[in-house]
């Protein structure tokens, strides 16, 4: 068996794979010792481990990993089961690299553009010939809502609700249609665009938003749940395979 562990700066996932299946998931909003030796010795078996973190983690986690399992600790420099043809590698978000190798498993040899909506939206795309080309990023749904609030004098923090408004009737509801309306015509947008570039391109949906987008977008979509999650297994699988 195989962990999983993704260290984000909103959420931490902890997941085990079986025989290339995802067996369990785990999230929270912060991260210890305690919670990853729970979780690993909920699940006794595991071999593999690999490590994503673009946080500062307790090193107690790193020297408890290294003890108890092979560990591959995901960087820049962490061979792939892709080709990498971003300019500015050092700056690559792992979660976006990890969502476009994630993708590629889905759909080998086609084009794929992989939509990962949460904190930010990021879209990222890998042609027919595995070689991740890179994408782009813009602010998610609570992101936006707090910039209108944090740049303006008099315009209120909305929280975030699902709702199909076009018109609002009122300051909220005016809020929520400018957001959600002005992202869901975005995304759609970017989608049309990489449609007319390269014809046939599958279009992934993941994030902590995918439910609200996937019931509203007018376009073809495939919707799967934490693709970074995948897309870490498959580099994990890659490298202990490539060791032997």
């Amino acid at each position: 068996m195989d962990l999983v562990l993704d260290f984000g700066n909103t959420n931490k996932k902890l997941a085990v794979f079986k025989n290339n299946r995802l067996l369990a998931l785990a999230q929270y909003p912060g991260i210890n010792l305690t919670i990853v030796r729970d979780f690993a010795a909920r699940h006794p078996g595991i071999k593999n481990c690999i490590l994503s973190s673009v946080i500062l983690h307790p090193e107690s986690v790193s020297r408890y990993l290294r003890k108890h399992f092979n560990v591959l600790e995901f960087t820049e420099n962490t061979p792939l089961p892709l080709k990498n043809r971003y300019r500015s590698i050092s700056t690559l978000g792992k979660d976006r690299l990890a969502a476009g190798v994630g993708g590629a498993l889905k759909f080998p040899g086609e084009h794929v553009l992989v939509i990962n909506a949460g904190t930010c939206i990021t879209y990222d795309f890998v042609n027919s010939d595995r070689e991740y080309l890179g994408g782009a990023i813009s602010p998610g749904i609570t992101m936006r809502l707090q910039a209108l609030h944090t740049f303006t004098e008099k315009l209120p923090l909305i929280p975030f609700r699902a709702a199909t408004i076009l018109t609002g009737r009122d300051t909220e509801e005016s809020i929520l249609s400018g957001v959600l309306t002005g992202t869901i015509a975005e995304i759609e947008g970017v989608i049309s665009r990489y449609i007319g570039k390269y014809p046939g391109v599958k279009i992934i949906l993941s994030g902590g938003d995918q439910k609200y987008f996937d019931k509203r977008l007018n376009i073809s979509i495939f919707a799967v749940p934490n693709i970074v999650i995948l897309g870490l297994h498959q580099i994990l699988d890659f490298n202990a395979h490539n060791s032997q």
